[in-house]
């Protein structure tokens, strides 16, 4: 008898575990969405950025777009900027978005709502993830070639390069670090480029995403969030054979996980449950 109210009991508990740490849909968006790669919210502009591959993400078919969506999943323009190839990752400082383009950084006004310089980085292979700085260093993820590039004073450069850069991909940069997710999340002073391994096992980050408590949300393309809770990793989401989660988007003060399903040709927005 006391076996199985002690058994009773740990299922319990392991049950509001799992109900304590989830995420609840709010919202899916698949209108005229084509193979989108990364989605990111403006608080500026209170419109979500959806980069589009529309095509194969290494073809330089001039297919690609960027869309925009309101916090709620509506379309706002569906072509907002074109003339893109495989665009991917985002980011944006000082009214400008700053969107990788297999081997390009291509710039766009907010404003204007065109894209109003691009920077050609020789070599690149696969670029990826784009994070920019407080002070506006933007950094460029290669995966294919295991680089982080770096634009500062209007020059694009290499940055770093180093044998625990294994297919780089999601970034973030805040307060002189620069964390990186590879098969880690990888935490790089900007000054020294020391690295520090902050978890492991983490099977392949796509977006990464760092919340206000330290702890990271991140993806797995296949179909997997995480958030982390220390070196940690909680599964959150699991659609692996049904849909993708690219280079996610974490909006804080919405407290919502935004998810590009890439082949699934859609956007979904996610509200966080944790403890």
């Amino acid at each position: 008898m006391k076996t199985h109210v002690l058994s009773l009991i740990l299922l319990v508990i392991f049950n509001c575990s799992s109900i304590a740490q989830s995420l609840t849909k709010v919202w899916t968006n698949s209108e005229g969405i084509k193979t989108p790669e990364s989605v990111l919210y403006d608080a500026t502009s209170n419109l979500i950025y959806v980069s589009n591959i529309n095509g194969q993400p290494s073809d330089k078919d001039g297919n690609g777009f960027i869309s925009t969506l309101d916090p709620d999943g509506k379309t706002i323009d569906r072509e907002w900027v074109k003339g893109l190839n495989a665009p991917k990752g985002q980011a944006i400082f000082r009214g400008n978005l700053y969107v990788s383009d297999i081997d390009e950084l291509v710039v766009i006004s907010i404003e204007q709502a065109k894209i109003i310089d691009r920077f050609k980085v020789e070599n690149a292979k696969f670029l990826n993830d784009v994070t920019v700085s407080e002070d506006g260093i933007v950094y460029i993820s290669d995966s294919q070639d295991n680089k982080i590039y770096k634009l500062s004073d209007h020059k694009l450069s290499l940055w770093l390069e180093n044998k625990l850069l294994d297919n780089p991909n999601g970034l973030w940069a805040e307060k002189g670090q620069l964390y990186i997710g590879t098969k880690q999340i990888l935490q790089v002073d900007t000054q020294t480029k020391k690295i520090s391994v902050l978890a492991e096992n983490c099977g392949g980050i796509d977006g990464l995403e760092k919340m206000k408590d330290g702890n990271f949300i991140y993806s797995n393309w296949p179909g997997r969030i995480f958030v982390t809770k220390g070196t940690e990793s909680i599964k959150l989401l699991d659609t692996v054979d049904k849909k993708n989660s690219a280079d996610i988007d974490w909006v804080q003060d919405k407290n919502l996980v935004l998810v590009p399903t890439f082949f699934g040709n859609g956007i979904e927005a996610y509200k966080l449950t944790l403890k």
